[in-house]
């Protein structure tokens, strides 16, 4: 498994700041990899927006290894953010606003050409979990069966209640902003790999995506790797948030592979469910209920977490993760979410005190 991250470069006056060029040359300047070195991800590299870079861990057997990877690529992004007058901030929107600049190259200026404003107040960042998988029909078998659990994956991550600088009333706004992109969000089946092919190439064909790296569904097969990309996430303001996401992926990932095996059947065939239950998760995070599968009906989120832990038992006590799980999902319960930090350093300082106090979350 491997985890890209993105994140919001900021002045001193916690204002988004396009310096995102500068950073990524001060990394590759002073010794860091190249963006195209070690799937997934690796490095530093810019984003869409130059208020943005993304690192990425290469892959991982174990979580303590994740944990230190992904504590040395903010590290080293927050670093490079330094030497460009910048810096590191894990929130996945901004709590203060800001403009957007379009970074430089072909493909974000056919992107800004094609979806107008949509680009222009895109300035959101994700965290991506990639699982590794033995082909496109394991991918696919496993997209068909994980996705009424992925809304419980963005409340455990919620880390985006502010835009413009105003409190939205979500805990992810992100999402609600990413799902303005034609081919975002949850999916039905697909059933086979050729199905699957051909769903994108029919997108593609339509003109409502420039190629196959825009199906941004909340999980894919990754369009670069042998994985599953599981991106349902907010980018998570604190590392373990980071590594606790990634192990629940990975469980969901064995799970249902196992479930394939065992000729489970999805439990959804209607996506219109998925997104109820996906926008239900952005807007309370955990401080509500949450839709649970099969019949996504809504109980409160402790409940919902639960439950999922009971599914993916199994495949977390194989895989040794069971104990770490429960460890950083009691943490998180103990200090809330990114977006309950948030908010609670709002109510003390305003939204400058909220980006002060997750700036160094970041890198804590």
């Amino acid at each position: 498994m491997g985890v890209e991250e993105e994140y919001l470069l900021v002045d001193a006056e916690g204002v988004p700041t396009g310096v995102a060029e500068a950073a990524v040359r001060a990394h590759e300047q002073g010794g860091g990899e190249a963006a195209d070195e070690g799937p997934p991800g690796g490095g530093l590299e810019k984003e869409l927006q130059e208020q943005q870079v993304e690192t990425g861990t290469h892959p991982c057997l174990e979580l303590d290894e994740l944990a230190v990877e992904v504590r040395q690529g903010r590290a080293r992004a927050s670093a490079a953010a330094l030497q460009a007058d910048g810096r590191l901030v894990a929130v996945a929107t901004s709590p203060m606003s800001g403009p957007t600049t379009l970074s430089r190259g072909a493909r974000y200026e056919a992107m800004a050409q094609a979806y107008a404003l949509t680009v222009r107040e895109q300035l959101t960042s994700g965290c991506h979990v990639h699982v590794s998988v033995a082909d496109d029909d394991e991918g696919v078998a496993v997209l068909d069966r994980i996705g009424p659990w992925l809304p419980v994956l963005l409340a455990l991550s919620v880390n985006s209640p502010y835009w413009h600088g105003e409190d939205t009333g979500y805990s992810s706004i992100r999402s609600q902003m990413w799902n303005r992109w034609p081919t975002a969000g949850p999916t039905a089946p697909f059933r086979t790999a050729d199905a699957y092919r051909r769903a994108v190439t029919g997108l593609v064909a339509s003109g409502v995506a420039l190629d196959p790296a825009m199906m941004y569904f909340d999980a894919r097969l990754s369009p670069r790797y042998p994985t599953v990309e599981i991106r349902v996430a907010d980018v998570c303001l604190r590392a373990d948030d980071a590594v606790l996401v990634a192990a629940l992926c990975r469980a969901l990932v064995e799970t249902a592979s196992r479930q394939a095996v065992d000729g489970v059947p999805p439990s959804h065939d209607r996506v219109e469910p998925l997104r109820a239950a996906t926008w239900r998760a952005a807007r309370s995070g955990l401080g509500g209920d949450l839709l649970l599968p099969p019949f996504m009906t809504p109980v409160p989120a402790r409940d919902a977490v639960a439950q999922m832990l009971d599914h993916l038992r199994p495949a977390l006590v194989d895989s040794g993760d069971l104990a770490t799980v429960q460890d950083l999902l009691a943490r998180l319960w103990q200090r809330g979410t990114g977006a309950d930090e948030q908010r609670a350093w709002a109510r003390e300082g305003g939204l400058p005190a909220v980006v002060e106090n997750a700036v160094a979350a970041t890198i804590a």
